[in-house]
């Protein structure tokens, strides 16, 4: 099962959708690039503070501004607008751009304050546009390839762990805010956490999730750098509208049902995995840069996922679900969960070395299955 490649079919057979990327920061080149290599894609604008950031597309041929309502206010005939600039200003540039009843895709998170989320999610219904938010992982093509066998498996998921590695100074490049928790909106929890809450979510299902036990670990600075956050059914949480990968009519019942998320921004390389425990006490895993050899050499493909995605929200936006506000709460909940003295808070460090020995590699494309039914 792979990230799909092209926007949507329709796309095709009308003149490119023409988008617009505001911020031009670490994380843009990866949009650009998916822009570019899509034929039923155009990129018709760009937005940055830096005259630096502008100046290349400038140069071939794309107009460049440096406050994006000048760019709204010149470009009336947008199909969307993607949002890559830092994380304290997600909400006020996705607010200026919904209220011009423009489709958004905004990179993960939403927006650093659980409130604000939920005006754009307003906004955004009131307006009748999508307003998308990018989780990269869940178009990784290891991570749907577990997904479909958790589908197949005619066994539900019972438990998930996510593992969400890296040393933060080697991926922000110049991007030093991701370190400001001011701007970031915290520091591993808040910019990686949404992530892998996304994956626990696609995979455990859409019920509404609590925090049943954290652990932070902040640095003499007060950043903080690793975590590791107990999920769990939220004891009134709705059901999922639709089937989660792998549901049965045997389904667990829903104490029944964890997610463990570990975060390191202080791990020395990058490990970043997803383990899958199935009720019938299968074990799947995914390596999420598994087949992609190079420095964020995965990120290529996923943002392709992206802009595919996006495009069928804009073909079909009463279909769009949108989980940047569930994964924002979550983040939310973990701060809240860390000051609270009514939530376990004696979890061991992230673990760098998985607790179960992983099998000899399977295939390219397929799950490891780490161990048999019981």
């Amino acid at each position: 099962m792979n990230a799909p490649q092209r926007l949507t079919a329709a796309a095709t057979a009308t003149a490119p959708r023409r988008l617009a990327v505001v911020g031009l920061g670490v994380i843009s080149r990866f949009y650009l690039a998916a822009i570019e290599q899509d034929p039923t894609l155009r990129l018709a604008a760009v937005c940055d503070l830096t005259e630096a950031g502008l100046a290349p597309h400038r140069a071939a041929g794309v107009p460049g501004y440096r406050d994006h309502r000048a760019l709204l206010a010149a470009h009336r005939d947008l199909a969307g607008v993607i949002v890559t600039v830092p994380n304290d200003a997600h909400a006020p540039v996705c607010r200026d751009l919904l209220t011009a009843g423009l489709p958004v895709c905004v990179e993960k998170p939403l927006a650093t304050d659980p409130a604000e989320a939920r005006a754009l999610t307003v906004l955004a219904a009131e307006r009748g546009v999508p307003l998308f938010t990018a989780f990269h992982r869940r178009y990784n093509t290891p991570v749907l390839d577990l997904a479909a066998a958790c589908a197949r498996a005619g066994s539900p998921v019972e438990r998930v762990v996510v593992r969400y590695f890296e040393m933060i100074e080697e991926h922000v490049g110049g991007d030093r805010w991701y370190l400001d928790p001011e701007r970031c909106g915290g520091g591993c929890v808040a910019d990686n956490g949404p992530n892998a809450f996304d994956l626990v979510r696609l995979l455990l299902g859409e019920d509404e999730l609590a925090v049943a036990a954290v652990r932070i670990d902040r640095d003499r600075a007060g950043l903080d750098r690793q975590a590791v956050i107990e999920l769990a059914p939220a004891a009134n949480g709705p059901r999922p509208s639709g089937p989660r990968p792998g549901a049965t009519s045997a389904r667990p019942a829903a104490a029944a049902r964890r997610a463990r998320v570990e975060l390191d921004w202080s791990y020395p390389g990058e490990l970043k995995d997803v383990e899958v425990t199935l009720a019938d006490g299968r074990v799947l895993h995914a390596d999420m840069l598994a087949g992609s050899e190079g420095f964020k050499a995965s990120l290529w493909h996923e943002y392709r996922g992206i802009l595919a995605a996006f495009g069928a929200a804009l073909d079909d936006p009463g279909a769009h679900r949108d989980g940047g506000l569930a994964a924002l709460d979550l983040v939310a909940a973990a701060y809240r969960a860390e000051r609270s003295p009514a939530v376990p808070r004696s979890l061991p460090r992230p673990a760098a070395i998985p607790a179960t020995p992983l099998a000899a590699p399977a295939p390219q494309g397929t799950p490891t299955i780490l161990t048999e039914a019981r």
